[in-house]
């Protein structure tokens, strides 16, 4: 990557995702106005793609008491999606929206597709309400990401977002303590 993608609004698309038993259609407009995860993964019908989505889904709960959607995205279609979440008692357990990106309009945008194979990579991009990403993080194939550190990470973001002038600490968690930088705490941390 030439430019970093951090503070770049999302670049417009149309797909169609599997969600609650039916597909339906999703644009970045409905990333707006609230707090949104993007979250790549390769293909459906494999290794590690189940153990992060499953993961995700035990945490989708406490995602949406934070206000905040899940889209996962992979280059396989919503057919697919949807005969994966009818066939495996993992994905099955999924209430977020699974997009399909045949085209790889989407993975394109986000700058996570592997060309030559046609796939993302693991990448998670939490989306603020104005629609501007506010964290990336990308994984090779074979590294399976955490939901509970994502989730530790929206936080800080919502809070950062909220309180001008704080920022959060490594590993900080709600009700610690934050810092305000400033010439006073130069050296001093």
């Amino acid at each position: 990557m030439t430019q970093s993608i951090i503070n770049s609004t999302i670049k417009p698309f149309k797909a169609t995702a599997f969600h609650n038993g039916a597909f339906v259609d999703v644009t970045e407009q409905d990333l707006l106005g609230k707090w949104s995860v993007v979250f790549f993964y390769p293909a459906d019908f494999t290794f590690v793609c189940p153990t992060e989505l499953g993961d995700m889904a035990d945490h989708y709960e406490k995602l949406q008491s934070m206000g905040v959607e899940v889209y996962s995205v992979s280059t396989d279609t919503h057919f697919t999606h949807k005969a994966w979440h009818a066939s495996s008692d993992t994905i099955s357990k999924i209430n977020y929206p699974m997009i399909g990106d045949p085209t790889g309009t989407i993975t394109r945008n986000f700058g996570v597709m592997i060309e030559e194979d046609g796939l993302a990579l693991r990448g998670t991009f939490v989306v603020n309400p104005e629609g501007q990403i506010k964290v990336a993080e990308i994984h090779d194939l074979g590294i399976g990401r955490s939901a509970s550190e994502l989730v530790r990470k929206i936080q800080a973001a919502q809070y950062v977002a909220s309180h001008d002038g704080e920022v959060c600490p490594a590993k900080w968690q709600p009700g610690e303590e934050t810092l305000a930088p400033s010439i006073d705490l130069v050296g001093k941390i």
